[in-house]
């Protein structure tokens, strides 16, 4: 008996993995595929959050800024701040939006887990949850974030962007290219994992006694959440930092 496995055996087992769910979910038909639809409903509801406030919020600004327009600019320049510090102080004008756009959407999102009680809405299957608390969307993240710092390479260096794989010596260049693949694993790893243990740790305690224990382990959890936020958008700043240096 042949003990070497096919190619094909291989990839049959990966295909296998890939389908390990944690929890039920409740499953939509879009185009031939299927989705979380659990996830899809609190994205949209996080969205929506984010484009309210942000509307409301440059509806009337003021030259001299008052109440919200103050809190809303405190933001921008933190943005700003996060988004230079990593990326430099010539090259970080473009990268604002998209740093402040992922923070504000992890950061809300978690909140939306820890505050929001979604048990109430009742679904077919599964149970409405922050989308932090799944899988496919700290993959989605952590893929655009790879996308964003490769773009950034590229538009800077072209083609010789792929010479830092070969840098120091070219003996290291597996090792260089497993470092992008890394990357967002740990993005999404990390992220998805502290979130969904935050509110396994709040689950717990509820059960037996609702309403006195959850409250300090719920504030810890905001906490963690947003400080996960902010380690997310902060290494996002640092890879597209890292991928336009050297190029004076």
């Amino acid at each position: 008996m042949d003990i070497v496995r096919s190619p094909i055996s291989t990839l049959n087992h990966i295909y296998d993995i890939s389908g390990v769910e944690v929890g039920q979910h409740f499953y939509w038909q879009i185009g031939g595929f299927q989705v979380h639809g659990q996830v899809l409903i609190t994205s949209w509801i996080v969205i929506a959050v984010l484009l309210g406030s942000a509307t409301i919020a440059v509806r009337d600004p003021q030259t001299i800024p008052t109440g919200g327009q103050n809190f809303v600019e405190y933001i921008l320049e933190f943005f700003r701040d996060l988004t230079r510090t990593q990326i430099g102080e010539e090259e970080y004008g473009p990268w604002v939006p998209f740093i402040g756009t992922m923070f504000l959407f992890i950061f809300v999102s978690n909140w939306s887990g820890a505050l929001l009680p979604w048990g109430i809405l009742k679904l077919p299957q599964g149970e409405l949850a922050a989308p932090t608390n799944d899988i496919n969307t700290t993959v989605a993240l952590a893929l655009l974030t790879s996308v964003a710092y490769f773009y950034a390479g590229l538009a800077k260096k072209g083609l010789g962007y792929f010479g830092k794989y070969i840098q120091p010596t070219p003996i290291l260049l597996p090792i260089n290219i497993l470092e992008d693949f890394t990357k967002p694993l740990s993005l999404s790893f990390r992220l998805f994992g502290n979130i969904l243990a935050d509110e396994l740790v709040v689950a717990v305690p509820v059960s037996p006694v609702p309403l006195v224990v959850p409250i300090p382990v719920m504030f810890l959890g905001l906490f963690t959440s947003g400080i996960q936020a902010l380690i997310f958008a902060t290494l996002a700043a640092a890879y597209i930092g890292e991928s336009m240096e050297g190029h004076h």
